[in-house]
């Protein structure tokens, strides 16, 4: 059987200011932009193609899951015995939802249907 969990695609921390998050995380902790939006920005970590990811909007701490496809992994989650708390949803880059394991451990599970971002050459996200 294949694992459903493909990797760990970004860990999300919640800051009140990005430009401040991106001179600590960039200029004193040494991360790499890779993507920029106005409420967000995704940093390299180097041994790995997981993202750091800042973010001013109003959610939690989270680590985000990679799947092939939400809505199998959501079916073959439940089927297991766990559960659906929300979603799925549409994301930037697919779809996403929040799972909750027999012991109410929650997952947020995302997929990349839609494709990863597009950014310019200075690493805005573009449409």
């Amino acid at each position: 059987m294949t694992p459903l969990f493909l990797k760990i695609d970004n860990i999300n921390l919640q800051v009140s200011d990005l430009e401040e998050a991106l001179d600590f995380y960039c200029q004193k902790l040494g991360h790499s932009l890779i993507w920029r939006s106005d409420r967000a920005a995704g940093l390299r970590l180097p041994n790995s193609n997981a993202e750091l990811v800042v973010h001013t909007d109003d959610f939690p701490t989270e680590t985000d899951l990679m799947v092939e496809s939400v809505t199998e992994a959501i079916k073959l989650f439940v089927s297991a015995g766990g559960k659906l708390v929300t979603g799925p949803h549409e994301i930037a880059i697919g779809l996403c939802a929040v799972v909750e394991d027999p012991w109410h451990n929650r997952l947020v599970i995302l997929d990349s249907s839609k494709g990863l971002l597009k950014v310019d050459k200075v690493q805005n996200v573009i449409n």
